[in-house]
């Protein structure tokens, strides 16, 4: 090998050549995406990060040049760096790099490990692993190729894990406890390793201490994390626990198999020269060829039955998880987003909701990471696009993906797709046969043929109609033909489209129905959402709910829609079609009118009474007045709490948008209101912009300045949320405007101390604290107490931004005594949360601590504010490291990272990373410490933070300050600027720190 990355650099054998610190980064990276070209521009931001010299691209040219001369020195042959018109690429032989080989002697083990050859693949992963000197390109610093060395080091950890199996199987359970219960001891969080572990100590007869790191690893997932052991892990430990650990036939893989596939249709019937054909070829590439398979073709003909079906039959192949999942692409309802489908697949894959990451980016590294280790079956049932569907697809091998879709997705590359047509007329006839019984189709053949030929040939189709017949054992199938192709029926005509013959099958479904049932199942067709429950059908149809659950019932029974959950129903796509076409041709205007008036009445009032539990409820009688409806459905739904509200989300979502579509703008503003606080608190952003949007429309066309007002409002608390805080301040000054052109004093109160926090944010702090008292002097004369609460905490944060200590706790010890006031004890506790952070401001550890861990308990145990709890943890962690307990400090902060980035606060991504760089620092692992405040001094600069930016850059300084006294000056120099800017009290320590390095 020529070139060496696992470890320190090596060129030709040696770790001398390339001595330069810029040479070295640039080869590194080079050799990283070998042999793909790489931009000048990633190459320039890999050896300046994020702040290159107006001569950057000079001398990296230079680099190359000095690069090129001493790897021919160095016996490297030929031209090696190649410059093309984008960037530079490194040309290697097949041998020229130990990562390629690695890769190369990793997936031969697999693959002898998929075949349970574990001699064989024992000897492959020795090799692989023995190509290890260390850490992937020790030494070498820079976001870049430390990224990149991350993944290689995560790479050997997963082929560790996977030669651990290997041993296991083979019984060398003696020779692994010493070397595996190291590797535990470094990487505690990896619950993969523990479980073998656990395996390799059982198996050796110590069963003691088997349980005894299944108690230790569930108290520090507990502490670090949060979270329970997987289920891997847990039936790890019952299997010890019940003595089957080491047993003869302990043949259990290490981690639970996944099986989310829906059941395969029985009678599945035809298509079986494209069954045979994909059958073969996927099984002659063998399970560690990783292929993608797109099923395209009309609706109605089967795509998902077939998926299904070529997945269960291929399925002994991929052992470790069948996965599915509905991408929406084509149906009323919006396609499922990206990263709503990536969420949706970890958690199949068992990964729990606290761990699944907010930002895009990092669930789809999570994604391929846990399927870098499976052999995956995954389903992309019915896909919109492209778009859509290339994030999902795995990029390990070993995995098979099959895509479905009514469009053909000619941008994915590298896939094979198959397009569906109509069955044959045999096929057809055949699944008939199936559904009604052979007897009755051979006895009339004709009629039989007849029928499929009426259906189009569709499955679907067939499927609707044959089940009809079915259920009738005195008709003749002649009598369904009748029935198909019945001219008294005006209704089938008018449904009459493309394909026609699918209209008639739903229409043969439908009338036969009671006609109170038809009328509910037209009304359906007005709900806008992806599910419904037995309350909006009620609401809906304003029939009593125990009716309205006899009809749903009904239409169950009719497979004319699905009960997915206990009480929670869904209309197939292309029925859902049906009956939103029935209902405007069957039902008049007003009827559809009064239904959708009916349904929004009962989602608004029930949002604002779940609502009201968890925030005050006078904004919410403001916003919402008058009584519901239908009061007992209301208070049905609101007996369910939050749950029904989550549950109900993406519904709500969409019938703000059919409200203000429809002209009903008094529904539209104020069913976005009711919903913002779950979406608010649960960090939903994207939709609570989505809806408040919407709902200023409606109240814009209404001519509603309180609407206006509010809708701004509330669309500011998302900006502020997502780092967008001169948004927020445009949105606030609005909302300012028109409530002094209305005359509401608690109105403009609540503004102001709304528009001082991005203010805040954006260093404008004497500005923030001056609105801030002014909002704190209007809601005094008002009878407003629920916006106090806000001001008082507003106001003691720009108190301590500018180190006014003192008046920051007379701020907060007011808004102690306004929270028990009102009686709500989750007011009180984060109030005394606030007052322990100032004790921490001021010195005083011992009373902060006291306070913020009781307000962390009642924050904890409520489950409610993830942005407060997050503060909270922030501050706790910040105290503790002041007490010299750095470790407990970087444990607060990895807390409060998870929880900003569940709740999409990017403010406050920024300052637990800021915290967390700082306590690693005093932990002495410097490297973590540079890339954590490299990675906030980046967000920071995104979002216009100017105080995270001045702590980056402080935390950046005092990283280097041993190694590299003139960087950290200059970080210093651009943190101070900063600080005064802000006019943080915080200056007067990086003032000492330069005056120190003078």
């Amino acid at each position: 090998m020529r070139f060496g990355i696992l470890g320190p650099l090596q060129v030709s054998g040696g770790e001398s050549t390339v001595t330069a610190g810029r040479d070295r980064v640039v080869l590194a990276v080079l050799l990283l995406h070998a042999p793909q070209v790489v931009p000048v521009d990633e190459l320039v931001d890999a050896v300046w990060d994020a702040d290159p010299p107006v001569t950057a691209r000079g001398q990296l040219q230079t680099c190359v040049s000095r690069l090129r001369r001493l790897l021919a020195a160095a016996g490297v042959p030929g031209e090696t760096i190649v410059t093309g018109p984008a960037g530079y690429r490194i040309v290697l032989g097949p041998d020229d790099l130990d990562a390629q080989l690695f890769e190369r002697l990793v997936t031969r083990a697999r693959a002898a490990a998929g075949e349970q050859n574990w001699p064989e693949a024992r000897e492959g992963y020795r090799a692989a692993l023995t190509l290890w000197r260390g850490p992937a390109l020790a030494g070498i610093s820079g976001t870049a190729v430390r990224r990149g060395a991350a993944s290689l080091d995560e790479q050997r950890m997963l082929a560790m894990e996977d030669a651990f199996e290997v041993e296991l199987r083979l019984g060398r359970t003696g020779d692994l406890v010493a070397e595996l219960t190291d590797l535990v001891e470094r990487h505690p969080l990896r619950e993969r390793l523990r479980g073998q572990l656990m395996l390799a100590l059982g198996d050796s007869g110590r069963r003691a201490e088997a349980l005894a790191v299944f108690r230790t690893g569930r108290e520090i997932l507990a502490g670090e994390l949060g979270i329970e052991p997987g289920p891997a892990l847990r039936e790890i430990h019952r299997r010890v626990l019940a003595g089957e650990v080491g047993s003869a036939d302990d043949e259990q893989p290490l981690r639970s198999p996944v099986r989310a596939l829906p059941r395969a249709i029985e009678d599945f019937t035809g298509r079986h020269e494209t069954v045979a054909r994909l059958r073969k070829e996927i099984e002659e590439a063998g399970p560690n060829f990783s292929a993608v398979y797109v099923i395209d073709g009309m609706p109605g003909s089967g795509k998902t039955a077939l998926a299904v079906h070529l997945a269960t039959a291929l399925g002994t192949a991929y052992p470790d998880a069948h996965l599915f999942v509905d991408l929406h692409g084509h149906s009323l309802h919006s396609p499922l987003p990206t990263s709503t489908a990536v969420a949706t697949l970890l958690r199949q894959l068992g990964v729990p909701g606290e761990r699944v990451p907010a930002d895009l980016a990092d669930r789809l590294a999570l994604w391929r990471t846990e399927l870098a280790s499976r052999r995956a079956l995954l389903v992309l049932d019915n896909a919109a696009s492209t778009a859509q569907v290339g994030p999902l697809l795995p990029a390990a091998p070993g995995c098979l993906t099959v895509v479905t879709s009514r469009r053909r997705l000619v941008g994915l590359d590298g896939v094979r797709a198959q397009s569906l047509t109509v069955l044959e007329p045999g096929e057809a006839v055949d699944l008939l046969a199936r559904i009604v019984g052979p007897e009755r189709v051979r006895d009339e053949p004709e009629a039989a043929a007849e029928v499929v030929r009426r259906c189009g040939y569709l499955p679907l189709a067939i499927r609707l109609a044959g089940a009809r017949l079915a259920h009738r054992s005195r008709w003749r199938v002649a009598d369904l033909v009748q029935r198909l192709g019945d001219a008294q029926r005006p209704v089938l005509a008018e449904f009459a489209v493309e394909h026609r013959t699918l209209a008639d099958a739903f229409a043969l479904s439908y009338a036969q129905l009671p006609e109170p049932v038809q009328r509910t199942f037209r009304l359906l067709g007005i709900h806008p959402g992806t599910q419904f429950d037995q309350y909006a059908c009620a609401a809906l149809t304003e029939l009593p709910l125990g009716v309205a659950r006899e009809h749903v019932d009904e239409l169950v029974d009719a497979h004319l829609v699905d009960e997915v959950d206990a009480g929670r129903f869904r209309l197939h796509d292309l029925v859902r079609e049906y009956a939103a076409e029935l209902v405007t041709v069957v039902g008049s205007e007003p009827e559809r009118r009064r239904a959708l008036q009916a349904l929004l009445d009962f989602y608004l009032h029930a949002a604002a009474s779940v609502s009201q539990a968890f925030e005050p409820t006078a904004n919410l009688r403001v916003a919402i007045p008058g009584e519901p409806a239908r009061p007992d459905l209301v208070a049905a739904a609101a007996a369910e709490g939050r749950s029904w509200l989550e549950a109900e989300r993406r519904n709500l979502v969409a019938l703000v948008h059919l409200a203000v579509e429809q002209g009903l703008h008094r529904y539209g503003w104020r069913l976005a209101r009711a919903n913002w606080r779950q979406l608010f608190l649960g960090g939903h952003l994207d939709e609570l912009i989505e809806t408040h949007t919407d709902g200023l429309r409606a109240a814009e066309a209404l001519g509603d300045d309180a609407g206006v007002a509010t809708m701004h409002n509330y669309l500011a608390s998302a900006y502020f949320r997502l780092g967008e805080f001169q948004r927020a301040v445009e949105s606030l000054r609005v909302v300012i405007a028109l409530w002094e052109r209305l005359g509401d004093v608690a109105g403009q109160s609540g503004a102001y101390v709304n528009l001082g926090l991005p203010l805040l944010m954006l260093g404008r702090t004497r500005e923030a604290v001056r609105y801030l008292e002014l909002g704190l002097a209007l809601g005094r004369r008002t009878a407003a107490w629920h916006s106090m609460p806000n001001a008082l905490t507003n106001l003691a944060s720009g108190y301590m931004q500018l180190g006014r200590y003192p008046e920051a706790l007379r701020a907060m010890r007011n808004r102690l005594f306004t929270a028990r006031q009102v009686g709500r004890t989750a007011l009180v506790a984060d109030s005394l949360g606030g007052i322990g952070a100032i004790y921490g401001r001021m010195g005083q550890h011992s009373l902060a601590l006291r306070r913020m861990y009781v307000a962390l308990r009642v924050q904890q145990t409520a489950r409610g504010n993830l942005f407060a709890t997050a503060d909270l943890l922030n501050e706790i962690g910040a105290v503790e490291r002041a007490c010299g307990r750095p470790e407990v400090a970087a444990s607060r902060h990895r807390e409060a990272l998870g929880a900003m980035r569940d709740a999409g606060d990017r403010a406050g991504e920024c300052a637990a990373r800021n915290l967390l760089g700082r306590a690693l620092l005093d932990l002495g692992d410097t490297t973590a410490a540079l890339e954590l405040h490299r990675q906030a001094l980046l967000g920071a600069t995104k979002i216009q933070h100017l105080y995270e930016q001045a702590r980056a850059l402080d935390g950046l300084a005092r990283c280097l300050r041993e190694t590299d006294p003139a960087a950290a000056r200059s970080y210093w120099t651009r943190s101070l600027g900063l600080l005064v800017q802000v006019e943080s009290p915080d200056q007067h320590e990086v003032r000492r720190q330069l005056a120190e390095l003078d």
